[in-house]
């Protein structure tokens, strides 16, 4: 039986190597965790199926790779065991439901409700193997702790059942695959995440992502104007409404002369109207739009 404290010692090992992108002798610890018999509490406890998932993702070795799969597969399969004999556990354990028509209706009425409540589709993720090797970066891992708590601003995670430590790596991942380095465009691009995650306003995102709609992938790379509230996006369509209007209508008012030459393009293709700014027993003023580049000018 594999104890705890060795299963760890090789998982630093293994931890060490895609720290320093060399797996030179991962076929050895693969092959002393081959021939441990592996308990689930252990594997639990030691997360070392993330490490050899890891070193699998990095070795160009195909024995490295060979192995790796073996192991994750056997591994998979202890946890689907143990989670089949849980299941079957609770069924003996659960006292007999009536069948009648009338329970299953009220079953299915309540089904209904709990739809009807919830603005996007309730789906439980499939247990498996986290795909994120673990960081040594102290960088990474606060903005993976921030990832979380944006995620968890609510009880959705609850309802939901995923795991938020592991969608908040798959998050902190993609964007550092992205920018290769933790500067400051990487840590711009986290604090955009976490405070639309954290928006009350916008609970829809939180919920999108913690459901799988939208995908730690996309998530990573949408852009503000993306991850905004249904009526944020409302709001500045209108303004932008606004604004082609009230450029079109700039352009539209006044008269088209060549009298005027503009100081910055020095075209002559100009527009000009005239406002009495000023107290009636003075000129009007000149205000000037170059129609070629667009600059303003008032002229008295």
């Amino acid at each position: 039986m594999a104890t705890q404290p060795d299963v760890a010692r090789i998982g630093r090992k293994l931890d060490k190597m895609v720290h320093k992108n060399n797996t030179d002798g991962a076929l050895e610890l693969l092959s002393e965790l081959k021939n441990m018999t592996m308990s689930l509490e252990t594997l639990q406890s030691t997360r070392v199926g993330m490490s050899v998932n890891a070193v699998r993702k990095i070795s160009s070795d195909q024995e490295v790779q060979n192995l790796a799969k073996v192991l994750i597969k056997s591994w998979k399969k202890l946890i689907a065991g143990s989670k089949g004999k849980s299941e079957k556990k609770e069924k003996n354990d659960t006292s007999p439901v009536r069948t009648s028509s009338t329970s299953k209706d009220l079953c299915s009425s309540e089904k209904s409700k709990i739809r009807a409540k919830s603005p996007v589709a309730l789906s439980s993720p499939v247990t498996s193997f986290p795909a994120i090797p673990l960081t040594t970066d102290n960088v990474r891992n606060k903005c993976r702790e921030l990832l979380v708590a944006a995620l968890q601003t609510a009880d959705d995670y609850k309802t939901f059942g995923v795991d938020c430590s592991l969608l908040a790596a798959q998050i902190e991942e993609q964007i550092f695959e992205n920018f290769k380095s933790t500067d400051i465009k990487y840590k711009a691009r986290l604090r955009s995440r976490i405070s639309n995650l954290k928006d009350q306003k916008n609970p829809d995102l939180r919920r999108n992502v913690l459901c799988g709609n939208i995908s730690a992938q996309r998530i990573a790379s949408m852009t503000s104007e993306e991850m905004a509230s249904a009526e944020l996006k409302k709001i500045r369509e209108t303004l932008t409404k606004e604004s082609i209007r009230e450029h079109q209508l700039s352009k539209v008012g006044g008269n088209k002369t060549d009298m005027f030459v503009c100081k910055k393009c020095q075209g002559r293709d100009c527009t000009y109207t005239q406002v009495q700014t000023r107290s009636a027993d003075e000129p009007m003023t000149t205000f000037v739009l170059c129609n070629e580049c667009g600059n303003r000018w008032k002229f008295f």
